[in-house]
């Protein structure tokens, strides 16, 4: 069953993907850290995104690179090939494994410790805010926790529809114009509106424009509205060890 909604905002959300895949590593600015980005990247650091980590809409690799400083493993999720192509130049010690896919149509095979989302949430149509949601959710280990990075941020010439409008409208240098979703989201607002969810999220603001969300869900008892992926099988109890180094190579 398609989401509501779904005939309208399918081309506006297809026109979306294709801006990304033509934006390229011109997304990657690297202003952001002085735009809020160096506290992220400390609240982070403090968050220690241990164990399997998730990654949605990780583009080019930008942030991936700061999640293996603590994650064993990274999947990182994207829709743009372009985008993959240049993560998958980027890492090659086995630990990140890269999946392309539309994450408003993606079903998760498996649970996370963490999930991570970097500049996606204000991509969200509020229409789809509830069931992106549900799929981080499915994403997690029962003890899960999940940290995102946005902002609110839109030019007033972005704004063909107005302020109260997340339709906006960019363009590449040269000058081919995309409309894509852009929601204002407000710190305090985001995280009443996750509470209700039964999500138990803190959203906090940078000196910039930028702010950070870090929480977990606050019951067990979320039903979600997708089949659920089956969990991590536990670990077996280790065998002893070898006498010789084994070959396998890292994990994160």
């Amino acid at each position: 069953m398609k989401p509501a909604g779904s005939d309208e905002l399918d081309p506006l959300l297809a026109e979306q993907v294709a801006y990304f895949r033509a934006l390229g590593l011109d997304y990657e600015d690297p202003a952001i850290w002085g735009l809020g980005g160096s506290e992220v990247g400390e609240a982070l650091d403090s968050f220690r995104p241990n164990g399997d980590v998730l990654e949605l809409a990780c583009g080019a690799g930008m942030w991936t690179q700061r999640l293996l400083r603590h994650a064993t493993t990274v999947t990182a999720v994207d829709a743009a090939p372009e985008m993959l192509a240049v993560a998958a130049a980027r890492f090659g010690d086995g630990r990140v494994r890269l999946v392309e896919a539309n994450l408003f149509t993606w079903t998760p095979d498996r649970r996370y410790d963490v999930v991570f989302f970097a500049f996606w949430l204000s991509h969200v149509p509020l229409g789809r805010f509830e069931s992106f949601w549900s799929v981080v959710a499915d994403c997690l280990e029962p003890d899960g926790r999940v940290f995102f990075v946005d902002d609110a941020y839109r030019t007033p010439d972005e704004l063909i529809d107005g302020a109260s409008s997340s339709t906006i409208r960019r363009r590449l240098d040269d000058g081919t114009a995309y409309r894509l979703v852009k929601v204002p989201q407000q710190p305090r607002e985001l995280e009443a509106r996750l509470g209700r969810l039964g999500w138990r999220v803190t959203v906090s603001s940078t000196s910039g424009p930028l702010f950070w969300g870090a929480g977990r869900l606050a019951t067990a008892t979320w039903v979600s509205r997708r089949r659920s992926p089956p969990r991590r099988a536990p670990r077996q109890r280790a065998e002893a060890r070898p006498p010789w180094p084994s070959r396998r190579t890292g994990g994160r």
